[in-house]
């Protein structure tokens, strides 16, 4: 790493590490077929508005989720506290989020993204996965940490945001707004300049 650019950064009260800033990401969706959602042994980290968006649009999904994923739903609802404590997802068979659902390509989509993008909900997705490979950490006492989640089965993001040159801070700046507002999102940017990082 450049001798110049910290391991970690501050802007307003976020942290986050620099390789948010310095590596390259895009998913490859084409390649990896929504692995992001099947894998793992814990569902998506969530807060309890979340949960309620959730479930605010669990009829206008419930058509596009398996049967397993139904009865998931139906014995333990749409989220659950994990091994550490954490509010998430709940999961079918201990890997696929019970959002998941697939395309004749074969591509694991997020069901609720997907009705948002046809226009059928007003809320799309957990911001924890629109963030993705970024995880966010919050804080007592409100900060929150922002780190790369490094997986194998983004190699292919990897590789064709290198192509690109995109970073991740780039790739991912509609849900950084989202989560953190226009102002904070263009002083990153300021950041990264300064830094020498384009």
């Amino acid at each position: 790493m450049d001798q110049r650019i910290p391991p970690i950064i501050q802007v307003g009260d976020v942290l986050l590490s620099s390789d948010i800033l310095t590596e390259c990401f895009c998913c490859d969706l084409d390649a990896c077929k929504g692995q992001c959602c099947v894998e793992g042994d814990s569902g998506a980290p969530l807060t309890l508005d979340e949960v309620g968006q959730l479930e605010s649009v669990l009829d206008d999904v419930w058509p596009q989720l398996s049967a397993k994923a139904q009865a998931t739903i139906d014995h333990q609802g749409v989220a659950y506290t994990d091994g550490e404590g954490d509010l998430v997802t709940s999961i079918v068979n201990g890997r696929d989020c019970v959002f998941t659902c697939y395309g004749a390509d074969g591509c694991c989509y997020c069901a609720t993204d997907k009705a948002y993008r046809e226009g059928r909900t007003a809320w799309c997705k957990p911001i924890s996965c629109a963030l993705y490979p970024i995880r966010e950490k919050r804080f007592s006492n409100g900060t929150s940490g922002l780190h790369y989640h490094r997986w194998s089965v983004c190699h292919a993001a990897v590789k064709k945001g290198r192509e690109l040159n995109l970073r991740i801070y780039k790739f991912l700046k509609d849900p950084l707004i989202r989560r953190f507002g226009q102002a904070w999102y263009d002083e990153l940017c300021d950041v990264a300049a300064q830094l020498g990082i384009c």
